[in-house]
């Protein structure tokens, strides 16, 4: 089962697969994208990039996508492991969707069929649920993609992904404290995954 766990940057998502890494170990591969590979290393250099170019920014990710598939999500899900990712194809789209308006007509379709014929659909994906202004005074909008306007689009793609798939997504209520979204988190995990 591919778990993935996805919001807007300063959601908390990053804290609760982390505090899940810690509790769930046996059958369980965690990862995330960015990857720490040198195609994740080449997105996160892009993302520190004001100037950088929005279409090959969306080629990094997905070819730090691609590897992350072949040899990690895979690989985990071949030997029968639940696989929780921080971050996965949701994030391009929703991210790469705001980055490349006024380039293409649709961004958020386009980044959706560029993936649509080789990527590995996620079975479950907690979207953890914040306000843009909150989430962007969080992450300390240090990037081009924590800036509130710039979340604020995000948001509405992750609504639009979500949507489309009521079913695979579940809704985190991510202003509320740690300790609540945790327990929210480890509950919907012990009635979903297998």
């Amino acid at each position: 089962m591919l778990v993935t766990l996805e919001g807007i940057d300063g959601s908390g998502k990053t804290t609760a697969w982390g505090a899940l890494r810690g509790a769930r170990d046996d059958g369980y591969t965690f990862t995330r994208e960015p990857t720490d590979s040198w195609y994740g290393e080449a997105v996160l250099r892009s993302v520190r990039d004001d100037d950088a170019d929005p279409l090959a920014e969306a080629f990094l990710y997905t070819a730090d996508h691609a590897a992350h598939l072949s040899r990690t999500v895979r690989p985990a899900l071949e030997r029968g492991d639940v696989v929780v990712s921080d971050r996965y194809s949701d994030s391009r789209y929703a991210y790469q969707g705001v980055a490349l308006e006024g380039t293409l007509d649709d961004p958020l379709d386009y980044v959706r069929r560029v993936h649509a014929p080789w990527t590995r659909p996620p079975d479950l994906t907690l979207y953890f649920d914040v306000d843009p202004e909150v989430a962007a005074e969080r992450a300390g909008a240090t990037n081009k993609f924590e800036q509130v306007a710039f979340l604020e689009r995000v948001h509405e793609n992750y609504e639009e992904l979500i949507a489309d798939e009521p079913d695979r997504f579940v809704r985190i209520d991510a202003e509320r404290s740690v300790s609540d979204v945790r327990e929210r988190v480890e509950t919907v995990l012990d009635e979903r995954v297998d």
